[in-house]
Parts: C-alpha cells; structure tokens; sequence
C-alpha cells in the first residue's frame, strides 16, 4: 500500500498505538491487559509502520534485533521468577519494593517486571516473523 494519506498518518497512529500499549501494559495486574496484550498491540503498530514505509524504517526504529529484544524479554520474565527461590518462598511468588525516586515512593514488583518481559518477548517475536515475510515478500 503506498497511498500518500496512509504514509503520512501511519507514523502518526503507530505512535499513538505505541503509547496505548504502554498503557495497557501497566494496567495489567490491576484491570484488564498486561504483557501479551500490549505486546500485541505494539507489534501490530510496528507492522502498520513496516506496511507504510518499509521493513527498513521498522529496523531503525526498534534499534536492536527483534530476536534479541525477544531474548531480553525472556531472561526478564525468568529473572523474575527467580527471585522468588532466592527468597526461600514457591517459584513466582510476587515480591515489592518501594523505592524513593526523587522524594516519590514508587512501588516496584516481581509482577511488573514479569509483564514487561512478555511484552517484550511478543514485541520481538511477531516483529521477527513480520519483518522475515515482509522482507521475503519484496525480493
């Protein structure tokens, strides 16, 4: 698809889709969403990017492999879990802590960094598989 309207307002909507999945991100535990949504929501704002202005422009923006950005998912989810064993209670049992952040207590959890590191592992992988057809398409 190589329209003018759709050019211009693809980077517009990807970046709106973008910040959505952030949201739905955080809100996970509390409401519904979390990691695999997001995920899919931000994958899919990279997939209108790629379809607007080529496979290119997506591999600037995500700035490391999308396998890689997999991976670090992956070893963020796990970590996660772990420390849990290392606390002498069950495998993924949710622990917090409350920073202070420039005078602000912020509440920071096992659960949390569990979520980012599906959202990433989505992200990177369907951006992997994306970007594999979109580029076999064009050669």
């Amino acid at each position: 698809m190589n329209t003018l309207i759709f050019r211009v307002a693809a980077p517009i909507l990807s970046s709106l889709m973008m910040l959505f999945s952030i949201f739905v991100l955080l809100r996970g535990h509390n409401a519904p969403g979390g990691g695999f949504i997001g995920g899919l929501i931000a994958a899919s704002a990279l997939a209108i990017l790629g379809i607007a202005m080529g496979v290119g422009a997506v591999r600037r923006a995500i700035f490391f492999h999308p396998m890689s950005i997999a991976g670090a998912g992956l070893l963020l989810s796990s970590l996660s879990g772990f420390i849990s064993i290392f606390a002498h209670v069950p495998f993924m049992t949710a622990h917090w802590i409350y920073p202070k952040i420039f005078g602000v207590e912020v509440a920071i959890s096992t659960v949390t960094t569990f979520d980012i590191g599906v959202y990433l592992v989505v992200v990177g992988s369907i951006s992997s598989i994306f970007l594999a057809l979109e580029e076999k398409d064009h050669n």
